[in-house]
């Protein structure tokens, strides 16, 4: 269903503001020593009053990333500021290729309009299909689902 009322949703449904990173790691040993700022960073993150939920992923052999949810992109940005953030930040690209190789940055913002279903539905809880698909930026129309028989 579609719904600008993401109320009932796990955390990052309600968040505004999404970062997406990862650094590419010298090796073990860069890795090891990233782990008090890493701790240092997290613990800051949390106490920041636009956080909302964050994970790490892992891509071998040396790569490290975070997916962070925040309220809105501005929260996000203050997180930036951070002594913590700036600190590793600094650390990490200490004059080339000492600690890391290689690593990204994107941010991205929620669209107030999106769908919900089920339990996370905040009007009635109902499970359903929609009816129409988003319209593409092409098109001026929506066009029809054609719902397939499950049975």
């Amino acid at each position: 269903m579609r719904s600008t009322d993401f109320s009932r949703t796990p955390a990052p449904g309600n968040a505004g503001a999404l970062f997406v990173g990862a650094t590419r790691y010298r090796g073990p040993l860069a890795l090891l020593s990233l782990a008090p700022r890493w701790r240092r960073l997290v613990r800051e993150m949390q106490r920041m009053r636009g956080y909302v939920w964050h994970r790490v992923y892992w891509r071998p052999p040396f790569t490290l990333g975070t997916i962070a949810f925040f309220t809105d992109r501005d929260e996000l940005q203050k997180f930036a500021r951070t002594s913590a953030h700036h600190d590793l930040m600094c650390w990490l690209t200490d004059h080339g290729t000492k600690r890391a190789t290689g690593g990204y940055i994107r941010i991205y913002t929620a669209d107030p309009h999106g769908y919900t279903n089920g339990i996370w539905r905040a009007e009635d809880g109902r499970l359903g299909h929609i009816d129409t698909f988003t319209p593409l930026t092409t098109e001026r129309r929506t066009r029809p689902v054609r719902h397939r028989s499950t049975t």
